[in-house]
């Protein structure tokens, strides 16, 4: 007997690089919070529809809902036929999802079958796949060895990270993927936070992209990077790891932190909400002191000021609690803040590697 097939894939590393495109048939709203990388926006029902319908299941009947959301349904669907799929060869596959693989998937996957696309569901939709990541991120990371870059604040380890990705070495930039530079004054002009869920799909992404085989540069962070909390079996591999310890001249640090918060200099509120944030910390007098070198505009004394009196010491209790490898850490001397001096620094961190990578072992679990 021949068999009918398959109509939809299991959630796994395979499934989700198979397919042309992924489709995320939820709602705006459900997307916004998280969703497969990559995936694209194509909801059957947006966030009012799908509110509307809700409301008529609960309130009147199973029936009517149904009724009205088929209707909607297939008007959405066939609004995405006629703009974001109209110009999709005959061998297009897309891989479609909703909330549990159910209805809002499956009846956008049917039509596109209908149509000639190899079109597929994802099995248990995007509850399955967010099981899926969280246990990914517990199995991954203690099969990577990393190596952690220290420095106290503005030592230039961002910068290091990206020196060494450039001199081809592996990198885990957890900063950029949170869009947050991990301190009191760390938010990212113009790039607010993703949402916890989405910090680790993006995390799983970019794990999945490493080579077990060979050694991966990360930073040292706390267990949580502005708002978001990194997974724990992540924070522990790198509390186990080997570590280098960056350091830099005050006046170097301080010409690195002009550059990196000068969006400051032009939103002296935002800084002063950012600093009454630390008065429980240093008392209103200090921060006051602080928000008056700002308004004065001498930032070079404000910056040096916050890293003798908050920055420093917070790094000095926290850090070696924290890493028990960092006593043994190799010490790097960062000697000014061109790129310069970042690019040879990277270079002699990374010169026992000889640039040309193993074979990619396969990064995420089936």
């Amino acid at each position: 007997m021949k068999h009918a097939p398959r109509v939809s894939v299991p959630v796994d590393a395979s499934s989700l690089r198979a397919f042309d495109a992924i489709l995320d048939t939820r709602s705006p709203a459900e997307f916004a919070e998280d969703h497969v990388p990559g995936a694209i926006s194509c909801p059957v029902l947006d966030n009012e529809e799908r509110a509307r319908v809700g409301a008529i299941y609960k309130q009147l009947s199973p029936f009517e809902a149904k009724k009205l959301g088929a209707a909607l349904v297939a008007r959405n669907i066939a609004r995405h036929i006629e703009t974001a799929f109209v110009g999709k060869p005959r061998t297009w596959k897309p891989l479609v999802y909703c909330w549990r693989g159910g209805k809002r998937s499956g009846a956008m996957a049917h039509v596109l079958r209908e149509i000639g696309w190899e079109a597929k569901t994802l099995e248990g939709g995007y509850k399955a796949y967010r099981r899926y990541v969280v246990q990914a991120l517990a199995d991954l990371p203690p099969k990577f060895s990393f190596r952690v870059i220290h420095g106290a604040t503005g030592s230039g380890k961002s910068r290091v990270l990206r020196a060494l990705r450039a001199a081809g070495a592996q990198v885990l930039d957890l900063e950029d993927l949170a869009a947050h530079r991990g301190s009191v004054l760390g938010n990212l002009p113009g790039r607010p936070q993703p949402s916890q869920k989405m910090f680790e799909s993006v995390l799983l992404k970019a794990l999945g992209t490493l080579d077990f085989s060979r050694e991966i540069y990360v930073e040292g962070e706390s267990r949580k990077i502005g708002q978001l909390q990194v997974p724990e079996a992540l924070i522990e591999r790198m509390r186990a790891s080997d570590c280098v310890l960056l350091q830099a001249g005050l006046e170097t640090r301080v010409a690195l932190l002009l550059d990196e918060y000068r969006h400051f200099f032009t939103d002296p509120a935002a800084l002063g909400a950012q600093l009454d944030c630390l008065a429980g910390l240093h008392g209103r007098e200090k921060v006051a002191e602080w928000k008056a070198l700002a308004a004065a505009g001498q930032w070079p004394q404000l910056v040096a000021r916050l890293l003798e009196e908050h920055y420093d010491p917070a790094y000095r209790r926290s850090a070696a609690h924290n890493f028990p490898r960092l006593a043994e850490a190799e010490v790097l001397l960062l000697d000014s803040a061109e790129d310069s001096a970042f690019s040879r620094l990277a270079r002699d961190l990374y010169r026992a590697c000889n640039g040309t990578p193993a074979a990619r072992a396969q990064s995420l679990p089936a």
